[in-house]
């Protein structure tokens, strides 16, 4: 059980974690490690069987399809514990993350995240000194034809394409590498991995989007970070938090001399 969570706010109705990278948010259902939820179910039990019903997605099992052309299908397993679970982050992305601490609270924020309503921002070291100082990707993103883990924003993917839109502002360059501010506008799975990728600046050790790529500043994991996030509270008052970066952003940011 990890115990090293950072709460960076708490209030009757909401809780709001800065989530460490390496970690898992729920179980899904292949491997036995520790979750957020496992941590949520230990520090506030009352959270159990919040949220809504969602079927753990075993891996895609490959079908023979119309021509003998292999297809995948998601295998569901039995519904899984989401207690709180709002929204989600990538095992090795590090930063805020909100937890509903009640059922209203659940509905309160799964519309505004629905609605769009919620800002979000990370910050990523990418491969390469970004000439534009900042800019829009607007892609729409689907399902890689070459590898079902996959998603792509560029030609030949397959499956319905979703309308995906993420903003960017360049912090800083050096050596070969630019930080990033990057606001998501659309919530897909794996979007602003997915979209630098599709503009040639993939995240710094992006083992799935840019596996052919050394890992770069020192980072051993994915080098993203959910570093803020705005929303409105039940309450009507709008609540605008951030993260602490985790060691290894601050390692580099320091060497960069840019202001933590």
């Amino acid at each position: 059980m990890n115990n090293s969570i950072e709460i960076i706010y708490e209030d009757p109705n909401i809780l709001v974690i800065n989530k460490p990278a390496g970690l898992v948010v729920h179980s899904d259902g292949r491997t036995d490690e520790p979750t957020v939820v496992d941590w949520i179910l230990t520090h506030r039990p009352k959270i159990k069987g919040v949220g809504e019903q969602i079927q753990d997605s075993r891996l895609p099992k490959p079908e023979l399809g119309d021509g003998g052309q292999a297809r995948f299908k998601i295998q569901e397993s039995p519904n899984a514990e989401r207690s709180g679970i709002v929204h989600r982050l990538d095992r090795d992305t590090s930063g805020v993350m909100v937890i509903a601490k009640n059922q209203k609270a659940f509905e309160f924020l799964k519309k505004q995240f629905q609605a769009r309503e919620m800002e979000k921002t990370y910050r990523a070291f990418v491969y390469g000194e970004m000439k534009q100082d900042e800019g829009v990707i607007d892609r729409p993103i689907a399902r890689s034809r070459r590898d079902f883990r996959l998603w792509s924003a560029q030609r030949g993917s397959r499956g319905g394409e979703r309308e995906a839109v993420t903003e960017y502002k360049v912090l800083a360059r050096r050596d070969g590498f630019s930080f990033l501010d990057v606001h998501p506008k659309t919530g897909r799975t794996h979007q602003i991995r997915v979209h630098l990728k599709a503009i040639n600046h993939p995240v710094v050790c992006d083992k799935l989007y840019a596996p052919k790529r050394d890992c770069a500043l020192g980072f051993n994991r994915l080098a993203l970070h959910a570093f803020s996030i705005k929303l409105k509270l039940l309450n009507g008052k709008t609540l605008e938090i951030s993260a602490p970066y985790p060691e290894d952003f601050q390692k580099v940011l320091k060497g960069w001399n840019v202001e933590l």
